[in-house]
């Protein structure tokens, strides 16, 4: 069974051969569009959106696995928290050293 469908394919072609000229451009910013990834990306883009036939993007299947794993997750987080606290501490120090210095300047 194909992956993408034949009314993808020829969206694909269309923005590549727009590219190929120069008219292609991204979303946002209007910059043109030179890479030939970033241009695959937006036609297979443009054929999800007319709902012709294109796999998911990897992005979706990367958050379904998160979902399985948040009691990991939670642990770890909880690690790194204890962490940035000692460094705050350390530059209070810091910083109370460095205010003593200029007071006695003075």
């Amino acid at each position: 069974m194909a992956k993408y469908g034949k009314k993808s394919q020829q969206k694909v072609k269309k923005v590549m051969d727009e590219m190929k000229e120069g008219k292609l451009k991204s979303g946002r910013s209007g910059k043109k569009v030179t890479n030939r990834k970033q241009a695959i990306a937006i036609g297979l883009s443009e054929a999800r959106k007319e709902g012709d036939k294109v796999p998911k993007k990897k992005g979706a299947k990367k958050t379904a696995s998160k979902k399985s794993s948040g009691k990991k997750s939670a642990s770890k987080k909880s690690s790194k928290k204890a962490a940035p606290k000692k460094k705050a501490a350390s530059k209070k120090k810091g910083a109370k050293k460095s205010a003593k210095k200029s007071s006695s300047k003075k």
